[in-house]
């Protein structure tokens, strides 16, 4: 049976939704502040799900040798298109990430943008973590970015929406099951006298659950923070960071 991050149709019809130009242009901050927390300069980077390359791009134009791994054909061809538009070379794979290993080869990793948690499997995120500690290389830090429980619990909305310029609406429909450990989203997309509706789940961790995780996949030297500037993780953490250290 299929996975719902399987559906191309998924990331097509939403990419104008999860990827706006102001997303884009966050990315350069964003690289900049991950350098800054990790003091990884320069060297060999892995862009773990890389969807259209947001990220890859910006650690490519600032010198690193980089690989953007990804599972979906269509988010790869805008990260090629976005690549070439920035004339910056980046080794693309499609491989899915439970699989991807490359032993030793980075100095740094990134997951990015809740871009982990997808699967039912409590074992593949290990599965998925573990990879990572083995494509780092000795001293290698990996930096994970997502949505944590904490805040989740604070501001949980059922429903919500978006709509974009075009007209077009994304109606979300969220669920907690699970023991409060997954999320399942019905997303609604509406366009004039036509819907579609698409349904995806994940996991939704707290700082100390991803930080077991890591320890369980092998890291020793785990940090948590609420935002990419290194603010503490507390109550009022924008986001789940883990900055872990091979």
């Amino acid at each position: 049976m299929a996975e719902w991050f399987d559906d191309e149709a998924f990331w097509r019809d939403l990419y104008p939704f999860m990827f706006t130009q102001e997303r884009f242009e966050q990315a350069s901050d964003e690289v900049e502040k991950i350098i800054k927390l990790t003091g990884v300069e320069n060297g060999a980077a892995l862009d773990l799900c890389c969807g259209p390359g947001r990220h890859t791009i910006q650690l490519a134009s600032r010198g690193f040798t980089v690989t953007g791994v990804d599972k979906t054909g269509f988010l790869l061809q805008k990260a090629r298109e976005h690549a070439a538009a920035a004339c910056v070379d980046i080794d693309f794979i499609r491989q899915d990430m439970r699989e991807y290993v490359r032993p030793a080869a980075y100095d740094l990793a990134v997951s990015m943008f809740t871009s982990f948690g997808y699967f039912a499997k409590k074992g593949e995120d290990i599965r998925v973590l573990s990879h990572l500690h083995k494509s780092l290389k000795p001293g290698g830090i990996l930096v994970m970015e997502m949505q944590g429980k904490e805040r989740l619990a604070r501001e949980f909305q059922p429903i919500g929406g978006r709509e974009l310029p075009d007209g077009r609406m994304l109606v979300e429909y969220r669920t907690i099951y699970d023991g409060w450990s997954r999320i399942h989203n019905k997303w609604i997309l509406i366009d004039g006298e036509k819907a579609r509706t698409f349904r995806l789940d994940i996991t939704a961790y707290s700082g100390q659950e991803l930080k077991d995780r890591l320890m369980a996949a092998g890291f020793s030297s785990i940090y948590l923070y609420g935002d990419l500037e290194g603010t503490e993780y507390g109550p009022t953490a924008k986001r789940l960071i883990a900055v872990a250290r091979k």
